[in-house]
C-alpha cells in the first residue's frame, strides 16, 4: 500500500507584516464573533483568502491545511504560536480589525491568546479558497506526481470547536470528489472518530494515513503539558477505532520530552499500548522550543521537574534544537523498543530510503548526555 512517505511537524516560518496599520476606528473593520465560552474563549470568523498552504510558503515539503487558527488544547510546547500571533498582525496591518481588537486577539486579559482567540475559517468561504486551492494541487500532480496534504499540521482540526463549526469534516468532504492525493491527518481528539464514514471514502480515493498524536499514556505527564486535551485512553479508544475500520492509522509521538517521556519505561509503555490498539505505524518526534514557546514551557519542567530544568536552558539557550548525539541515540532507543512490538517506526514502512528522510525531516535534535540512570534519565542506547 503506497502511503504519506514523510511528515515533519513542528517548524514555523513566517513573514511578519510590514505595511502600515490602517485599522478603522469604533467597530468598522472589527471580524465577526460567532461565540464566547464562560472559560474567557472567544471564536472569531476568519475569511480565508486561500486554505492550503503550498510546500515553498511553510518549508514542511508537503500543502498544508489547518481549518482553525489557534487551539483549544493549548497544549504548552505548541509551536503554532508563531502562526496564531501571525494572523492577527496580518489582520490589523490589512486593515480588517480595529485597534482595539488587535491588543484583545494579541493580549487577552490574563488569556493565553493561542487557545482562548481561536479563528474559524467559515464553511463557505473555505469550500470556495478549496476550489482555487485544488487547482494549484492538480496541476503540481500533473508534473510531479501524487501530492502529500497534511490536515492538521498547526493546530488539532479536531479540537472542541470542531464540534459546533465542522470546518474539518467540510474539507474532507470535498476531498471526497478528487482522487490521488497522499493525504495525513494528525489529531488528539477521539472526535475523529466521527469521520469514519467519510475517512472510508478518502481512503478509497486517496492514500490515507490518520496520526493520533499522543506523547506518553502517563495521565500525570498529559495533565501538567496538555491539560485540556483528552486524556491517553480516549485517543488510544479512537486508535483502535480507526483501525477496526479499515482506516491507515498509528501514533504520532509528538513532542518526545526529553527526561520526560524518552526512557525506557515510558517508550515501551506507549508502544505496548499502540500495539493493543491496532497502530499500523508510528512517528517518533522530538522537542522543538521556539522562544515564544519557551515562556510557557520551561516553567512547568521547573516547577514540576527541577532537576531538569538548567538542562533545558542550557540545551535550547541558544537554538531550537540539540546536539546529534542525543539524536542518534533516541532513534536507536525507539527503533530498537518499537521493534520488540512489531510497529514499524515511521509511515513509511519498508521503505530504508524514506525512513531515513522521514527521521531527517521530523528534526530529531535533542539533548547530549542526558541523565544516565537506566530507571529514569536517557542513558545512551
Amino acid at each position: 500500500m503506497r502511503v504519506l512517505p514523510l511528515l515533519r511537524v513542528g517548524e514555523v516560518w513566517v513573514m511578519r507584516g510590514t505595511g502600515s496599520h490602517r485599522a478603522t476606528k469604533g467597530n468598522g473593520g472589527a471580524l465577526p464573533v460567532l461565540d464566547r465560552r464562560r472559560r474567557g474563549t472567544k471564536f472569531v470568523e476568519l475569511p480565508p483568502r486561500s486554505v492550503i498552504n503550498s510546500p515553498e510558503s511553510t518549508r514542511m515539503g508537503f500543502w498544508s491545511l489547518n481549518p482553525y487558527v489557534g487551539c483549544e488544547f493549548g497544549c504548552t510546547y505548541c509551536y503554532a504560536r508563531y502562526a496564531h500571533r501571525y494572523v492577527v498582525e496580518r489582520a490589523h496591518d490589512d486593515g480588517r480589525i480595529t485597534d482595539v481588537e488587535f491588543a484583545d486577539l494579541q493580549h487577552p486579559r490574563g488569556l493565553e491568546p493561542f487557545e482562548h482567540r481561536i479563528f474559524v475559517k467559515s464553511r463557505d468561504a473555505v469550500l470556495s479558497a478549496l476550489d482555487r486551492d485544488l487547482n494549484r494541487v492538480r496541476r503540481r500532480t500533473t508534473l510531479d506526481g501524487p501530492q502529500s496534504i497534511v490536515v492538521g499540521s498547526g493546530t488539532d482540526p479536531y479540537q472542541p470547536a470542531e464540534r459546533q463549526y465542522q470546518v474539518t469534516r467540510t474539507v474532507l468532504a470535498r476531498l471526497r470528489g478528487e482522487r490521488g492525493f497522499r493525504i495525513g491527518i494528525i489529531s488528539k481528539s477521539p472526535l475523529v472518530t466521527r469521520d469514519i464514514d467519510i475517512l472510508r471514502d478518502l481512503a478509497r480515493r486517496h492514500w490515507l494515513s490518520v496520526y493520533v498524536s499522543l506523547t506518553c499514556v502517563d495521565v500525570r505527564v498529559i495533565k501538567i503539558f496538555e491539560a485540556r486535551s483528552p486524556m491517553p485512553h480516549a485517543r488510544l479508544r479512537a486508535l483502535e477505532r480507526l483501525s477496526g475500520a479499515g482506516i491507515r492509522a498509528g501514533l504520532i509521538v509528538a513532542p518526545i520530552l526529553p527526561g520526560i517521556t524518552d526512557t525506557v519505561p515510558q517508550i515501551d509503555a506507549l508502544m505496548r499500548a499502540a500495539k493493543a490498539a491496532g497502530a499500523q505505524f508510528v512517528v517518533p518526534i522530538p522537542l522543538r522550543l521556539y522562544p515564544d514557546v519557551q515562556r510557557r514551557f520551561l516553567p512547568l519542567v521547573e516547577r514540576h521537574y527541577p532537576d531538569l530544568a538548567s538542562r533545558y536552558r542550557t540545551a535550547y539557550g541558544s537554538t531550537w534544537n540539540a546536539p546529534e548525539e542525543y539524536v542518534t541515540a533516541l532513534r536507536q532507543r525507539f527503533h530498537r523498543i518499537a521493534s520488540i512490538y512489531g510497529i514499524p517506526e515511521s509511515a513509511a514502512e519498508g521503505e530504508e530510503e524514506a525512513t531515513h528522510h522521514a527521521a531527517r525531516a521530523a528534526q530529531l535534535n535533542l539533548f547530549a548526555n542526558w541523565p544516565g540512570e537506566e530507571d529514569g534519565g536517557f542513558e545512551r542506547c
